[in-house]
């Protein structure tokens, strides 16, 4: 797939992966908005990047996908790359903490990481129809292969990510429609969610390059750093791997 000229939109595009995925775009002469929650954060997105789009959205509220929608055919006459990239992570401790507390997090969480995502890619599927050349990237992670302890919602709903893009990519196949689906499958990567979390983080711009590279070959499953190695050891040495993931 060319990569290059493309209308993009990359939601929780305002700092990390998201943002070093819209600065690919940019630099491949692509037109690109990026969406988040935090207006701030957006505004200082811009000021790195002034050719940036900043629309506020928060992918929990319906009107919200609907208004991008909207903007994307307004401002860019339509949209040929929808790169799905926004998550957050909590950590829970079922066998501890107070049920309210759990259930109040839980919403946010999946309705962010998995229905958000879904919602939006079913609102703009009819108008990445109408380009020439139409891609669909869900990012999801090397925890949707193998979870950790600490977060089990997010670890859910990254695997929930990684069967939906490929249940979505058996669709757009069997349906002849010209959309490419991609699902980049990064390791853990210097970012403020993973801040004080772990070692040997990669940095955003890695898998920013990785997925743009792995588009340009036509590679459905593009699994970033470690993660080359983990999807093998997991199928074939799971205890091995859920040892290695386990408290990551």
């Amino acid at each position: 797939m060319n990569t290059t000229g493309h209308n993009v939109l990359v939601t929780g595009g305002s700092t990390g992966i998201g943002l070093a995925i819209a600065a690919a775009f940019l630099e491949q002469g692509s037109r690109v908005a990026i969406c988040a929650r935090n207006a701030s954060a957006l505004t200082d997105a811009a000021a790195v990047y002034p050719a940036l789009r900043t629309w506020p959205c928060d992918l929990r509220q319906e009107e919200d996908l609907r208004r991008l929608v909207v903007r994307a055919k307004e401002e860019f006459g339509g949209l040929s790359v929808l790169v799905n990239n926004a998550g957050i992570q909590l950590n829970y401790d079922f066998t501890r903490e107070a049920p309210e507390a759990i259930l109040e997090r839980i919403d946010d969480e999946v309705d962010t990481n998995l229905t958000g995502l879904a919602k939006l890619t079913a609102l703009f599927i009819p108008v990445l129809k109408q380009a020439h050349d139409a891609a669909i990237v869900n990012v999801s992670s090397g925890l949707a292969l193998v979870p950790k302890r600490s977060a089990p919602i997010y670890c859910a709903t990254k695997a929930a990510v990684h069967s939906f893009s490929k249940s979505l990519r058996w669709q757009m196949e069997d349906s002849g429609l010209p959309i490419r689906v991609f699902e980049v499958l990064p390791p853990m990567v210097e970012t403020a969610m993973t801040e004080g979390r772990g070692k040997g983080k990669i940095a955003p711009e890695q898998v920013a390059a990785a997925l743009l590279a792995g588009m340009r070959k036509n590679q459905s499953e593009i699994r970033v750093g470690k993660v080359r190695m983990l999807a093998p050891v997991s199928r074939f040495f799971p205890r091995l791997a859920e040892r290695i993931l386990r408290d990551a």
